[in-house]
């Protein structure tokens, strides 16, 4: 299956966010390809969301935000971990959404060489560990989502909207209350608390 067109992410930031779910990210990178479907994500809105990287505006760290819609922008937090976001809407308006947890699909004998620490279940189980999984890092901040080695697809028995839970966002400071949280219900992946609807 081909990756998602880039008119996917030219939409509105809740509504791609609401999309993913369900979708299969896909790394072909060396060794052999890695998948995970998108079990759960969290939305951040620009200069009018105070928890988002872009609220006080462009720096060097956010600027694939503020590139076209379907880029990777990828982040280096405490010290020691990355974070994989898909950037949204139209260029100039730096809305993103962090993938916060994978269910492992495709290469699982990769996926468990990656964590053999860890059940396959929570492996990709928040954002540092699905970065650590992939090797993910800063290098890949700004890849095409669209046409490079890190695609997101779409899969067949895509996630129905009941499925879909929200919530508020976790492991931020500022707008917690705001229901920006998305997973789908019932995946052992789901990082965060799963009790919302």
């Amino acid at each position: 299956m081909s990756a998602l067109p880039r008119r996917f992410y030219a939409r509105p930031t809740l509504v791609v966010a609401r999309e993913l779910l369900g979708k299969e990210l896909l790394w072909r990178g060396a060794g052999g390809p890695m998948g995970g479907v998108i079990v759960e994500v969290e939305a951040y809105l620009g200069a009018s969301d105070p928890a988002s990287h872009a609220y006080r505006g462009e720096t060097r760290r956010n600027r694939s935000m503020f590139g076209a819609p379907g880029h990777a922008y990828v982040y280096f937090t405490y010290g020691m971990h990355h974070c994989l976001n898909v950037v949204t809407e139209e260029a100039g308006t730096p809305h993103a959404i962090l993938l916060r947890a994978l269910a492992p699909s495709t290469g699982l004998a990769r996926w468990r060489a990656a964590r053999p620490d860890l059940p396959p279940a929570r492996i990709a189980s928040g954002p540092g560990r699905l970065c650590r999984a992939l090797g993910l890092d800063r290098s890949h901040d700004g890849l095409d989502l669209t046409r490079s080695e890190l695609i997101i697809r779409a899969r067949p028995g895509t996630a129905a909207a009941g499925e879909m839970r929200s919530g508020p966002r976790i492991g931020i400071r500022l707008a917690r209350e705001m229901p920006y949280r998305f997973w789908l219900a019932g995946e052992p992946a789901v990082s965060g608390p799963r009790e919302r609807g």
